[in-house]
């Protein structure tokens, strides 16, 4: 795990609050249900890239046909302190 992911995890965990919203990915109507909870999570600050991570999946692998299947695999239990940390720590 790369530094900036397993910080984000630990700052995600400190907050004393409600647990933060995993991303469910067994199905496109559950992805898109839990992708809208989890950005609701983010600060807004944070929420532009949370949706820029969301629609660059499919720049990771070219060859996916299937650009939906590849994101809710790829963020298949994520939060999106997870989803941003993982966005961020890509850019560098």
């Amino acid at each position: 795990m790369r530094w900036p992911a397993a910080l984000a995890l630990l700052l995600a965990g400190c907050d004393g609050g409600e647990q933060a919203t995993a991303i469910d990915g067994s199905s496109p109507q559950s992805f898109q249900r839990t992708t809208e909870a989890a950005r609701s999570d983010l600060p807004v600050g944070d929420r532009l890239d949370y949706d820029r991570a969301l629609a660059s999946v499919g720049t990771r692998r070219f060859a996916d046909d299937d650009k939906a299947a590849l994101a809710r695999t790829t963020f298949d239990g994520m939060t999106a302190a997870q989803v941003v940390a993982d966005y961020r720590a890509r850019q560098q």
